[in-house]
């Protein structure tokens, strides 16, 4: 019987999954998740007509008089940014990073949930799976920990430590 330098093996999709890393596995699923979700939560943009500034401390309104190419004189009124517009920044900045903080910590757990799945009985890819899901807890508990510890402050001063003013006309 002759010996052949080729080994046969037969393939199932375990041992397909194996030849892929868990990382490439995960950032893939979580890469094609985020996409799918901006695809479908992504409001339309209307860029010819701008929206009033949410607040009136953030802007002034002047009335700016000029001469056009014919010399006929016109007014316009324009919004020249004052100090309060940090207020508005700061509210936008908040707004947007507590869903990309609640996407983060649910991503995370769609991760470890994944690991913990692929790990097949491993132990060094549960291990890593558990530690991935205590982190996505962990940022979950310091999140919601940060707001109610704001609140608490507000209900021991009475001061209302969650709006950002900035003191002005």
């Amino acid at each position: 019987m002759q010996s052949s330098k080729f080994k046969v093996q037969s393939y199932n999709s375990k041992t397909l999954l194996r030849g892929i890393s868990a990382k490439y596995k995960i950032l893939s699923f979580a890469l094609s998740l985020c996409v799918l979700s901006f695809a479908l939560c992504t409001p339309p943009v209307y860029a010819q007509t701008p929206e009033p500034w949410p607040s009136p401390r953030c802007v002034q309104e002047h009335i700016v008089k000029y001469k056009d190419q014919a010399r006929v004189e016109k007014e316009e009124r324009i919004q020249v940014a004052t100090i309060q517009g940090f207020e508005c920044l700061f509210k936008n900045i908040v707004r947007i990073l507590t869903p990309i903080a609640g996407l983060a910590v649910f991503i995370m757990f769609i991760a470890g949930a994944f690991q913990m799945i692929t790990a097949g009985g491993e132990a060094k890819q549960l291990q890593k799976a558990r530690k991935t899901l205590t982190a996505a807890v962990l940022g979950l508990v310091v999140f919601v920990g940060i707001w109610f510890i704001l609140k608490l402050i507000q209900a021991i001063t009475g001061v209302d430590v969650t709006k950002f003013e900035i003191p002005g006309p």
